[in-house]
């Protein structure tokens, strides 16, 4: 059996879907979602979700069961809605979970292999200029689980990434050490004091999109 990838990306257009844009207007939180989304070139698909604390009368959905203050809503996709969970659906990708909240949609989903992933992404990207990739996790194969994660490095300053660069270069980062936090400063031509607070807030940023 093939090794399946599971995906999470997150959009940060609050118009990449419907339903975000719902959950925007209402303040609340879309989490239970499931999708009869058909392949590409059918005329309609179909998504249902629930929804706490919303309006009834100012959602644009049809409403087809109630619990308590927990309402599901189904609404139909056409040609001309355009979404991911029906981007994900022409290429027959299960959506694993799905949460609407803040304007924000972050959606985990399953590709049959990197080639598959590969196709998907790169059209949700094209469709989704918002998206970004948060996390790949490939099934094991063997003893070996491969969890790969996305790093930004764009969140690190250019003074930052130097500081990274060079103390992994010196060495500082290895057991045992071949360079201190002194003689890397030097290089760098700060004190160490600085040196520690470059390396310290740019393993911050890294640690966040690690975790």
């Amino acid at each position: 059996m093939s090794s399946g990838i599971r995906a999470t990306v997150e959009f940060t257009a609050a118009d990449s879907c419907p339903i975000v844009e719902l959950s925007n207007e209402e303040a609340t939180t879309v989490d239970s979602m499931t999708a009869n989304v058909c392949a590409s070139g059918c005329e309609e698909s179909v998504v249902e979700f629930s929804m706490d604390g919303g309006d009834p009368d100012a959602v644009e959905a049809d409403p087809i069961f109630s619990h308590g203050d927990t309402d599901r809503y189904r609404v139909r996709l056409d040609d001309d809605v355009d979404c991911p969970c029906k981007t994900l659906g022409e290429y027959g990708c299960p959506i694993a979970r799905y949460v609407a909240e803040n304007g924000r949609l972050t959606v985990v989903f399953h590709a049959a292999d990197w080639e598959a992933l590969q196709d998907v992404v790169t059209e949700l990207a094209d469709r989704f200029p918002s998206m970004t990739v948060k996390r790949f996790l490939r099934s094991p194969t063997g003893d070996a689980v491969h969890d790969h994660v996305v790093v930004d490095r764009s969140k690190l300053t250019t003074r930052q990434l130097e500081v990274l660069t060079t103390a992994h270069e010196m060495g500082y980062f290895e057991r045992p050490r071949r360079a201190n936090a002194t003689e890397v400063a030097d290089v760098l031509d700060i004190c160490p004091s600085t040196f520690s607070e470059h390396l310290a807030a740019a393993e911050s940023k890294l640690v966040e999109d690690v975790l």
